[in-house]
């Protein structure tokens, strides 16, 4: 099959471009960019992909005409006005955005400073957290952020299990410098972020009320969370550390079974009691590696959630959406391994 990438140039768009390239049921990609006006050279752009590919200028109709799909690899924003025709019509669509993730227009508009998406548009739109729902049947599909994947899938079994005080959670996420994308800025500069760590956005990062909205559905009485990130002086890779406090007749069996229940047959999430992550295992693959502890003197449990935020935090989901959708093998285009040393 042929499917259409709007977006190629930024980071998590390259990488979805490699892994659609060496995907087994996709016959072709179309390049597409939502701004320029005439075709462009990829291979002016980034050499380093090794591609004599065209980036076509935007068309809808074109594109819906030459693929069977199209992924949106853009800024948030983009895709509030650019994917009007797809949903429209149908059309599948992968949205690696957070456009459409957020149901409600005023909290969009509070947490992205942009105007949201009409209702009735957001209406159509499906969250896309592959782990626990499945996009068969979907047409306009909203890929997780990077964050809210880490942490949502260290909390999804304390919480769908009620083995934790909702009010409790406190998050400390951390992220290499790939996850601020590609456009320079002062924090990202290599004077600033070499032997560093900062702080930035706390109580602020967009992907608070994404994460907030999921844990809701999980459990209705989650009234908030404390999150806090930090820039670490790396490029790739989110280690999230989550803490909650365990309701009083919780025991260490109790944890155990939660995430075995809730992972045990998952591709792409290994869950470990006492045996925390660290980043090198998972960068460069679409998997999830937990760590989880309940402490017996403070009652605390303690999850550590590690992810790649170009993979299994962006394009690697993206390619699991895309095989739920087609109904693919689930590990189809994600046969990777660990970058090492």
């Amino acid at each position: 099959m042929n499917v259409g990438l709007v977006g190629v140039t930024g980071y998590s768009g390259s990488v979805l471009f490699e892994l659609l390239r060496r995907h087994p049921n996709v016959d072709h990609v179309n390049l597409y960019g939502h701004a320029n006006k005439v075709a462009q050279s990829l291979n002016e752009i980034l050499p380093q992909l090794r591609s004599q590919a065209d980036i076509l200028p935007y068309d809808p109709a074109d594109i819906m005409k030459n693929n069977q799909l199209v992924f949106f690899a853009t800024s948030a924003g983009v895709t509030t006005e650019s994917a009007k025709p797809f949903i429209e019509a149908d059309f599948p669509v992968i949205d690696l955005a957070g456009d459409y993730r957020l149901k409600s227009q005023k909290t969009y508009e509070k947490w992205y400073n942009k105007p949201a998406p009409a209702v009735e548009y957001l209406q159509k739109s499906f969250y896309g957290l592959t782990d626990f729902v499945s996009s068969k049947g979907q047409t306009y599909v909203c890929n997780p952020g990077c964050y809210a994947t880490a942490t949502l899938l260290a909390l999804a079994p304390l919480l769908q299990n009620k083995i934790i005080d909702p009010t409790s959670i406190v998050v400390d996420a951390k992220s290499g410098t790939s996850g601020a994308g590609k456009k320079p800025n002062d924090m990202t500069h290599f004077t600033k972020t070499n032997e560093n760590l900062q702080l930035y956005k706390v109580n602020q990062h967009q992907h608070i009320p994404e994460i907030v909205q999921q844990l809701k559905l999980w459990d209705k009485d989650v009234p908030y969370i404390q999150f806090t990130t930090t820039l670490l002086p790396l490029t790739r890779g989110i280690m999230a550390s989550c803490y909650a406090k365990a309701k009083p007749d919780i025991t260490e069996d109790d944890v155990r079974d939660a995430f075995v229940r809730t992972y045990s047959d998952d591709t792409f999430v290994n869950a470990t009691e006492g045996v925390f992550p660290t980043l090198k295992q998972v960068v460069g693959t679409n998997f999830c590696d937990i760590g989880y502890q309940l402490n017996p003197v403070t009652h605390q449990i303690v999850i550590v959630s590690v992810i790649d935020n170009l993979l299994k935090g962006a394009a690697g989901q993206a390619i699991q959406n895309f095989n739920q959708m087609f109904d693919f093998a689930p590990d189809a285009g994600l046969d990777l391994t660990p970058v090492l040393p």
